[in-house]
């Protein structure tokens, strides 16, 4: 066994257990931590894939942008209720049996694809560089405005959890 294989046994087990543990928390906050335990985590499997464009948006859309905005409002939502947000999980047999079918499913086409490697392209590279340049060049100003009105939002956010005179209800 080498250190790719390692490697990707140690972030597919912390993938799983983070997913697995975020069934059964119930402090909403916990289970945003786990959360993006889980997308790093898989983004660490991105990266051994080769697939280092794929790795680097999961980190910056998901595990920076969505939830840190998540993480706030969990913060805000706290701090004017006085109280942390608990989940009572009331359905709990029939996500299980419907999670163990939704496994089911996916075993069984796993199991009947015939997965073959087709010859590597090099083209993948100029198609990343595509990419990068069209951001930088042609769609620069929208995601510059993109990036200032979700850093506006952020601070908002912060601003408004963090007054000490916020209504109490």
């Amino acid at each position: 066994m080498n250190l790719t294989s390692i490697l990707f046994y140690a972030f597919e087990a912390l993938a799983a257990l983070s997913s697995i543990a975020l069934i059964f928390v119930r402090n909403v906050f916990h289970g945003a931590l786990l959360l993006i335990t889980c997308l790093l985590a898989l983004a660490g499997i991105y990266i051994i894939a080769f697939a280092e464009f794929v790795a680097v948006t999961q980190i910056l859309v998901y595990a920076g942008g969505i939830l840190v905005v998540i993480i706030f409002g969990i913060m805000l939502t706290t701090k004017l209720a006085g109280k942390p947000l608990m989940i009572e999980h009331i359905y709990g047999f029939s996500g299980t049996l419907a999670g163990i079918l939704f496994f089911a499913l996916f075993v069984y086409y796993i199991s009947t694809e015939s997965f073959k490697s087709g010859p590597s392209t090099a083209g993948s590279l100029t198609e990343i560089n595509t990419i990068g340049v069209g951001l930088m060049t042609e769609f620069v100003l929208p995601f510059e405005v993109a990036g200032i009105l979700l850093l506006i939002a952020l601070i908002g956010a912060a601003i408004i959890a963090s007054s000490t005179n916020a209504k109490k209800t």
